[in-house]
């Protein structure tokens, strides 16, 4: 037999030439017919990578020496963003700018390929443009010895850490490492647009406010820490100039907000319609739903329907617009039909996960929406994810 033609195993190492990124912050690699999803790696460069997982379906691997390098591979900012180090930072290595380049590419193909949509788009970057000390909630895991970590990548060990250079500098992660925490239960710190800080373990506060006053365009939420909010400094405020300048929003609308949790859209939604509109913001999430009771209980063009977006936006006839922020797994078909039944004449989806978008853009573009602005913004800079911003009108 051949050996050269022999099935990959792990610890094994080839040579290879990385090619296009891949949803889930993966470059394609080829060898002897075998596909491999390759970390590490970026598109142009030959590489020595090793084998890390196999299965039926999937080849795994790491590089560990760059033959050729690309212009756009950098020296990562954070220690522990290396092979066999922290999961979270799946791209520090790679310039910004290409960052958003490769962002762009995962989107365009997403939707060609999920959603028989050839699309284009620009990914805009957000303050700080240096990609760090952005994030405002953080959850992270407790070692064995009581430290502090986050988990490597596909991996349930924890990578103890003594900072994090994406965590807002409120965060004051590096005090934090420096503390013993007894137990097993994941540490969850936010921190507000107004410096409010709090730490939560396994849902009940430990520390700080238990509801936090975020500040969104001259605008005021209460927002409880096991709430969710955006997680970028930057992002409400992005989203919300974003979302309302594609709305086309008039006196007297009816509007969908669907998962619209502790009601960051809603508010500004509200004001827009006036006392002759009307807002249904639809949420799941107990204190999400607590929060937008507290925060709308002297609105009263805002309508808080509490249950699964499936089931409650049946109780909704009409709308004029519809605005929804699903989690990573989308609105789905059965949402979708419901949307479809309601006919606003515009639709504004916000998504950070381009597959579950470019499904859904297919379910609404046969059921007789064209896509009319499509953008993406990098609030998840240093990691493989985005955030896009797409209007439906009706064709």
């Amino acid at each position: 037999m051949d050996t050269s033609e022999a099935k990959l195993v792990v610890g094994d190492r080839v040579t290879v030439e990385i090619g296009g990124v891949a949803h889930g912050g993966h470059f394609i690699a080829r060898h002897n017919g075998q596909v491999i999803f390759v970390r590490y790696g970026i598109t142009g460069e030959k590489a020595l990578i090793e084998i890390t997982g196999t299965s039926s379906k999937v080849v795994r691997a790491d590089v560990v020496e760059i033959l050729e390098p690309s212009p756009a591979r950098v020296e990562p900012p954070c220690k522990y963003a290396h092979p066999g180090g922290c999961g979270g930072c799946d791209f520090q290595y790679i310039d910004l700018a290409f960052q958003r380049e490769l962002k762009r590419r995962v989107v365009v193909e997403q939707f060609l390929r999920l959603g028989g949509l050839e699309v284009d788009l620009d990914v805009k970057g957000v303050e700080p443009l240096d990609g760090l000390h952005w994030r405002t909630r953080m959850d992270f895991a407790v070692s064995k010895s009581g430290r502090i970590g986050l988990y490597g990548s596909r991996s349930n060990e924890v990578i103890e850490i003594d900072d994090c250079l994406i965590a807002v500098e409120n965060m004051k992660v590096s005090e934090v490492a420096t503390r013993k925490w007894n137990g097993s239960e994941r540490l969850e710190i936010a921190s507000s647009s107004t410096n409010q800080l709090n730490i939560s373990r396994a849902g009940r506060s430990i520390s700080g406010p238990t509801e936090l006053k975020e500040e969104v365009n001259g605008l005021s939420y209460k927002v409880s820490a096991q709430s969710f909010w955006q997680s970028h400094k930057k992002a409400p405020s992005t989203l919300v100039n974003e979302a309302m300048g594609l709305l086309g929003l008039q006196d007297g609308d009816v509007v969908c907000d669907l998962y619209g949790g502790a009601g960051l859209f809603a508010a500004a939604m509200s004001k827009r319609v006036g006392a002759s509109g009307k807002v249904h913001l639809i949420e799941l999430d107990r204190h999400a739903t607590a929060d937008a009771k507290k925060g709308f209980a002297l609105t009263k063009n805002v309508e808080i329907h509490i249950g699964k977006v499936e089931i409650e936006i049946r109780k909704v006839a009409k709308a004029d617009v519809l605005l929804l922020d699903p989690p990573r797994t989308g609105a789905g078909k059965e949402v979708v039909e419901q949307m479809l039944r309601i006919a606003p004449r515009t639709i504004v989806y916000v998504s950070c996960d381009p597959a579950s978008l470019a499904r859904d853009a297919k379910y609404l573009t046969e059921g007789g929406y064209a896509i009319s602005h499509l953008v993406g913004y990098d609030l998840f800079p240093m990691t493989s994810h985005v955030e896009c911003v797409v209007q439906f009108t009706r064709d």
